[in-house]
């Protein structure tokens, strides 16, 4: 259970049924029945608009519907999706990319260079206060070349950008689909150049997509894809045995067996590239005190966790990335030592430990209720007494990303997924100080300059040896300043009835229907 492998995405092709009925004396072949394939995932997406999305789940829905300028594969290659090739300028300060011709949005409109470039505008506009702006920050801007080329003006050299740009929250919506909205508006009608179209999105129950038969690619076979939010995994898990639902994400180790042994059912192990980490607010007691933050550190028995809650699904974290994003350096785990972290907190001058409110979700990351649970009755033994609360998934991100002056959270479970597998987005979009909210993502509200320095660096610096030194030492800095309670690297369970074919797990952390049929 402790080796996670990736799950490649099987190609075949649907054969037609044989069966004939008579009409009079005239036999004819009916009609093949539709393809409708749903899948149950534990959250609702916070929002499908490039400058909203925040989450893994609004990507699995959102990859369906639009598409960024390249793609990541499951092995990690970079590949031609709306731009078919990408060339940098000699000295760094920017790249020529050449898009993909004949290919239309939804509604029509042509993809271009200036449709291109009104979508990386829209992203860049500080008024659209998109979280994930500092993908590609760095852009100072957005030339057409000609009708299929674009060119992205840098302020300096910026190494992560081509990675950065095959990131699902930059995806390509229609212009003319924007036209009515205010500046900075974010929209709920979702018109891009993806394989599926949106019909509906009935909220906090279900998001129902159709097939674009004008897609510029393989047209996909799967008819009506639905997703339905079901955050209680024992509900997600019977929709998938009686049928309910043809895959569902996220499945629970305790159930993965049952459901292996299951003849209609297949358990799909995948990797990821996500850290599951409890932050602290660094900006109020008693988590301004560094002994405090890393007393949690010593109090929770990772492993216990891993071998119990998880069945082996996951790895103790060792940095604030998982090993197979470039930049990683081992420095933990933390030990598990209650007699170290009392030690602590009694220096810190909490003897007989505290009272804090401990936020987390539910149904979103594999097992994430049983493991705050957990997390509260390690602490307890150290004198820590926490209050759990959760809340539904958008509102959680929404209460989390407020201004430190703002902000009601004291501790917070967060999962991350380094998607571009490049520690600049690992790390910079979350322990920057410049990513505190409005901004970015910095909800721990962590701030140390030299790791600031360093990461900056880190971005601009093209010789990987150098980058690799730079993220090393700030790695080992962050560690030590431990704004995290750092938990595991996370796994991927996953389910599908064994009538469906082609469906794409991908580490990334998204389940991909575009190649999808059913026998």
């Amino acid at each position: 259970m402790r080796k996670l492998w990736l799950v490649a995405a099987v190609m075949l092709v649907l054969m037609p049924l044989a069966s004939v009925f008579a009409a009079g004396t005239k036999e004819e072949a009916p009609a093949a029945p539709r393809q409708e394939l749903v899948i149950a995932i534990g959250a609702q997406p916070e929002a499908l608009d490039p400058i909203a999305m925040a989450s893994a789940p609004a990507a699995t829905v959102g990859e369906h519907l639009h598409q960024s300028l390249i793609y990541m594969a499951p092995d990690g290659t970079l590949e031609p999706s709306l731009a078919e090739s990408w060339q940098a300028a000699s000295d760094g300060l920017s790249w020529t990319l050449r898009l993909r011709q004949g290919v239309k949005f939804h509604d029509g409109t042509p993809f271009n260079a200036q449709a291109a470039k009104a979508n990386l505008d829209r992203f860049l506009d500080p008024e659209s206060k998109a979280p994930y702006r500092f993908l590609i920050s760095e852009v100072s801007a957005v030339q057409v070349v000609d009708e299929y080329t674009i060119r992205l003006v840098l302020n300096r050299p910026f190494a992560p950008i081509i990675s950065n740009l095959s990131h699902s929250f930059i995806g390509m919506l229609s212009p003319a689909s924007l036209q009515s909205l205010a500046k900075g508006e974010a929209t709920s009608n979702i018109v891009g150049t993806g394989p599926f179209k949106l019909v509906r999105w009935d909220r906090g129950e279900q998001i129902v997509l159709e097939r674009n038969s004008e897609y510029w690619g393989r047209v996909p076979t799967i008819e009506t894809l639905t997703f339905k939010f079901v955050p209680e995994d024992a509900a997600r898990m019977v929709m998938l045995e009686t049928g309910e639902a043809h895959a569902v994400m996220r499945v629970p180790p305790a159930d993965a067996e049952r459901l292996n042994a299951n003849p209609g059912i297949d358990v799909v192990y995948a990797s990821s590239v996500r850290v599951i980490y409890a932050g602290f607010n660094t900006q109020v007691k008693p988590f301004d005190n560094p002994k405090v933050r890393q007393a949690m550190n010593y109090a929770v028995d990772k492993e216990a966790i891993i071998n119990t809650i998880l069945a082996g699904v996951g790895y103790p974290s060792t940095a604030p990335v998982v090993p197979a994003v470039f930049g990683h350096t081992k420095v933990g785990p933390y030990e598990y030592n209650p007699a170290k972290a009392r030690q602590l907190l009694a220096e810190a001058g909490y003897p007989n430990g505290f009272r804090a409110v401990f936020h987390h979700p539910t149904g979103r990351y594999l097992m994430d209720s049983t493991i705050a649970e957990a997390i509260q009755s390690m602490l307890r033994e150290v004198g820590v007494q926490l209050e759990l609360q959760t809340m539904e998934w958008s509102a959680y991100l929404s209460f989390l990303r407020k201004p430190p002056a703002e902000a009601q959270h004291q501790m917070y479970m967060l999962g991350w997924g380094t998607v571009t597998l490049d520690a600049d987005y690992g790390i910079f979009s979350l322990l920057h100080s410049s990513q505190w909210p409005p901004t970015g993502w910095g909800v721990s509200y962590y701030k140390n300059d030299r790791v600031d320095r360093l990461l900056d660096s880190g971005r601009t610096t093209p010789e990987r040896s150098a980058r690799e030194g730079l993220y090393a030492e700030a790695i080992e800095l962050i560690w030590e300043d431990a704004p995290w309670l750092y938990l595991h690297d996370e796994g991927q369970i996953n389910a599908v009835r064994s009538n469906v074919e082609g469906l794409i797990h991908h580490p990334l952390e998204n389940i991909l229907a575009w190649d999808a049929y059913i026998e």
